[in-house]
Protein backbone atom coordinates (compact mmCIF):
# COMPACT_ATOMS: atom_id res chain seq x y z
CA UNK A 1 0.00 0.00 0.00
CA UNK A 2 1.50 3.38 -0.97
CA UNK A 3 2.45 5.72 1.85
CA UNK A 4 0.45 8.96 2.38
CA UNK A 5 3.44 11.04 1.25
CA UNK A 6 3.78 8.93 -1.90
CA UNK A 7 0.09 9.34 -2.67
CA UNK A 8 0.37 13.11 -2.20
CA UNK A 9 3.35 13.24 -4.58
CA UNK A 10 1.47 11.22 -7.18
CA UNK A 11 -1.56 13.51 -6.84
CA UNK A 12 0.63 16.59 -7.27
CA UNK A 13 2.33 15.08 -10.32
CA UNK A 14 -1.02 14.34 -12.00
CA UNK A 15 -2.51 17.72 -11.12
CA UNK A 16 0.59 19.64 -12.18
CA UNK A 17 0.91 17.71 -15.44
CA UNK A 18 -2.66 18.67 -16.33
CA UNK A 19 -2.06 22.30 -15.34
CA UNK A 20 1.06 22.53 -17.49
CA UNK A 21 -0.68 20.81 -20.40
CA UNK A 22 -3.21 23.65 -20.29
CA UNK A 23 -0.36 26.19 -20.47
CA UNK A 24 0.77 24.80 -23.81
CA UNK A 25 -0.16 26.86 -26.86
CA UNK A 26 -3.19 25.25 -28.58
CA UNK A 27 -1.16 24.18 -31.60
CA UNK A 28 1.17 22.08 -29.40
CA UNK A 29 -1.34 20.39 -27.11
CA UNK A 30 -2.00 17.41 -29.39
CA UNK A 31 1.63 16.30 -29.76
CA UNK A 32 3.54 17.59 -26.72
CA UNK A 33 3.20 15.54 -23.53
CA UNK A 34 4.28 16.28 -19.95
CA UNK A 35 5.81 13.29 -18.19
CA UNK A 36 6.99 13.11 -14.54
CA UNK A 37 10.55 11.77 -14.47
CA UNK A 38 11.54 11.92 -10.81
CA UNK A 39 15.21 11.12 -10.36
CA UNK A 40 15.55 9.70 -13.87
CA UNK A 41 17.45 12.63 -15.37
CA UNK A 42 19.66 15.29 -13.78
CA UNK A 43 17.85 18.38 -15.15
CA UNK A 44 14.84 19.76 -13.30
CA UNK A 45 13.07 20.02 -16.64
CA UNK A 46 14.03 19.14 -20.20
CA UNK A 47 12.42 18.15 -23.48
CA UNK A 48 13.22 15.57 -26.12
CA UNK A 49 11.75 13.84 -29.13
CA UNK A 50 9.78 10.70 -28.36
CA UNK A 51 9.47 9.22 -31.83
CA UNK A 52 7.30 10.25 -34.72
CA UNK A 53 6.09 13.80 -34.30
CA UNK A 54 5.69 13.60 -30.52
CA UNK A 55 7.81 15.59 -28.07
CA UNK A 56 7.87 15.01 -24.31
CA UNK A 57 8.67 17.48 -21.58
CA UNK A 58 10.27 15.59 -18.67
CA UNK A 59 9.98 17.08 -15.19
CA UNK A 60 11.44 15.99 -11.87
CA UNK A 61 8.27 16.60 -9.86
CA UNK A 62 10.00 16.04 -6.50
CA UNK A 63 12.11 19.15 -7.09
CA UNK A 64 9.49 20.94 -9.20
CA UNK A 65 7.07 21.02 -6.25
CA UNK A 66 9.55 23.07 -4.20
CA UNK A 67 9.73 26.07 -6.52
CA UNK A 68 7.19 28.88 -6.82
CA UNK A 69 4.55 28.54 -9.52
CA UNK A 70 5.62 31.68 -11.38
CA UNK A 71 9.18 30.34 -11.59
CA UNK A 72 7.91 26.93 -12.70
CA UNK A 73 5.79 28.51 -15.41
CA UNK A 74 8.74 30.40 -16.91
CA UNK A 75 10.98 27.32 -16.90
CA UNK A 76 8.16 25.39 -18.56
CA UNK A 77 7.68 28.06 -21.22
CA UNK A 78 11.43 27.99 -21.88
CA UNK A 79 11.04 24.35 -22.95
CA UNK A 80 7.92 25.24 -24.95
CA UNK A 81 9.89 27.95 -26.76
CA UNK A 82 12.61 25.41 -27.60
CA UNK A 83 9.94 23.24 -29.22
CA UNK A 84 8.48 26.20 -31.10
CA UNK A 85 11.97 27.19 -32.29
CA UNK A 86 12.63 23.62 -33.43
CA UNK A 87 15.69 23.49 -31.17
CA UNK A 88 14.88 20.28 -29.29
CA UNK A 89 18.20 18.40 -29.06
CA UNK A 90 18.55 15.57 -31.53
CA UNK A 91 21.03 12.82 -30.70
CA UNK A 92 22.48 11.44 -33.91
CA UNK A 93 25.20 8.89 -34.57
CA UNK A 94 27.09 9.83 -31.41
CA UNK A 95 24.74 8.02 -29.02
CA UNK A 96 24.72 4.86 -31.15
CA UNK A 97 28.50 4.96 -31.52
CA UNK A 98 28.95 5.47 -27.81
CA UNK A 99 26.75 2.46 -27.07
CA UNK A 100 28.61 0.31 -29.62
CA UNK A 101 31.98 1.46 -28.32
CA UNK A 102 31.13 0.73 -24.70
CA UNK A 103 29.69 -2.66 -25.60
CA UNK A 104 32.76 -3.48 -27.66
CA UNK A 105 35.14 -2.37 -24.92
CA UNK A 106 33.45 -4.59 -22.36
CA UNK A 107 33.42 -7.54 -24.79
CA UNK A 108 37.05 -7.20 -25.80
CA UNK A 109 38.13 -6.73 -22.19
CA UNK A 110 36.45 -10.03 -21.45
CA UNK A 111 38.27 -11.86 -24.27
CA UNK A 112 41.48 -9.85 -23.59
CA UNK A 113 42.01 -8.58 -27.14
CA UNK A 114 44.07 -5.45 -26.55
CA UNK A 115 43.94 -4.03 -30.09
CA UNK A 116 40.17 -4.28 -30.43
CA UNK A 117 39.74 -3.00 -26.87
CA UNK A 118 41.73 0.14 -27.73
CA UNK A 119 39.71 0.58 -30.94
CA UNK A 120 36.46 0.38 -28.97
CA UNK A 121 37.78 2.97 -26.51
CA UNK A 122 38.71 5.23 -29.43
CA UNK A 123 35.14 5.04 -30.75
CA UNK A 124 33.86 5.97 -27.30
CA UNK A 125 36.28 8.89 -27.16
CA UNK A 126 35.29 10.33 -30.53
CA UNK A 127 31.55 9.97 -29.85
CA UNK A 128 31.87 11.41 -26.35
CA UNK A 129 33.86 14.40 -27.61
CA UNK A 130 31.27 15.14 -30.29
CA UNK A 131 28.47 15.05 -27.71
CA UNK A 132 30.46 17.35 -25.42
CA UNK A 133 31.21 19.75 -28.29
CA UNK A 134 27.52 19.88 -29.21
CA UNK A 135 26.65 20.98 -25.69
CA UNK A 136 29.27 23.71 -25.52
CA UNK A 137 28.95 25.35 -28.92
CA UNK A 138 27.93 28.98 -29.32
CA UNK A 139 24.97 27.80 -31.36
CA UNK A 140 23.63 25.78 -28.42
CA UNK A 141 23.97 28.73 -26.06
CA UNK A 142 22.27 30.96 -28.60
CA UNK A 143 19.27 28.63 -28.84
CA UNK A 144 18.95 28.58 -25.03
CA UNK A 145 19.03 32.38 -24.86
CA UNK A 146 16.47 32.59 -27.68
CA UNK A 147 14.23 30.15 -25.80
CA UNK A 148 14.42 32.38 -22.72
CA UNK A 149 13.15 35.30 -24.80
CA UNK A 150 10.43 33.03 -26.17
CA UNK A 151 9.46 32.16 -22.60
CA UNK A 152 9.12 35.86 -21.76
CA UNK A 153 6.81 36.37 -24.75
CA UNK A 154 4.68 33.37 -23.75
CA UNK A 155 4.44 34.67 -20.18
CA UNK A 156 3.27 38.11 -21.36
CA UNK A 157 0.75 36.42 -23.67
CA UNK A 158 -0.57 34.55 -20.61
CA UNK A 159 -1.09 37.66 -18.49
CA UNK A 160 2.31 38.41 -16.93
CA UNK A 161 3.59 41.96 -16.97
CA UNK A 162 6.95 42.27 -18.73
CA UNK A 163 8.87 43.14 -15.52
CA UNK A 164 7.30 40.21 -13.64
CA UNK A 165 8.11 37.83 -16.49
CA UNK A 166 11.79 38.82 -16.40
CA UNK A 167 11.83 38.67 -12.60
CA UNK A 168 10.26 35.20 -12.48
CA UNK A 169 12.61 33.73 -15.07
CA UNK A 170 15.62 35.39 -13.47
CA UNK A 171 14.80 33.95 -10.04
CA UNK A 172 14.18 30.53 -11.60
CA UNK A 173 17.59 30.60 -13.31
CA UNK A 174 19.20 31.52 -9.98
CA UNK A 175 17.64 28.42 -8.45
CA UNK A 176 19.05 26.29 -11.28
CA UNK A 177 22.41 27.97 -10.77
CA UNK A 178 22.46 27.22 -7.04
CA UNK A 179 21.70 23.54 -7.78
CA UNK A 180 24.32 23.14 -10.52
CA UNK A 181 27.93 22.12 -10.07
CA UNK A 182 30.91 23.71 -11.77
CA UNK A 183 31.18 22.85 -15.42
CA UNK A 184 29.34 23.19 -18.72
CA UNK A 185 25.77 23.34 -17.37
CA UNK A 186 26.66 26.00 -14.80
CA UNK A 187 28.37 28.12 -17.46
CA UNK A 188 25.30 27.85 -19.67
CA UNK A 189 23.02 29.06 -16.87
CA UNK A 190 25.37 31.94 -16.05
CA UNK A 191 25.34 32.99 -19.71
CA UNK A 192 21.56 32.81 -19.85
CA UNK A 193 21.22 34.84 -16.66
CA UNK A 194 23.59 37.55 -17.89
CA UNK A 195 21.77 37.77 -21.21
CA UNK A 196 18.42 37.96 -19.42
CA UNK A 197 19.65 40.84 -17.24
CA UNK A 198 20.81 42.72 -20.33
CA UNK A 199 17.51 42.17 -22.12
CA UNK A 200 15.52 43.25 -19.04
CA UNK A 201 17.60 46.45 -18.80
CA UNK A 202 17.07 47.13 -22.50
CA UNK A 203 13.32 46.59 -22.18
CA UNK A 204 13.20 48.95 -19.19
CA UNK A 205 15.07 51.68 -21.09
CA UNK A 206 12.75 51.32 -24.06
CA UNK A 207 9.74 51.65 -21.77
CA UNK A 208 11.14 54.74 -19.99
CA UNK A 209 11.88 56.55 -23.26
CA UNK A 210 8.33 56.20 -24.58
Amino acid sequence: MPSPSSSLRNTFARTESRRLQDLLPPELQAWVKIIPADGVRPPLITCEEAGGDEVVILIDMLRWERIAQDQANLLFWHEVARIQNDSVPRDGWEIAALAVGLGGAVGELWVQNGVLFMAALAICGVAGFQLWRKGTSKKDLKTLVEADQGAIKLAVRNGYSLPNAYKSLGSALKILLSDSKKGRSRKQIETRLESLKNEAARARRNYETR
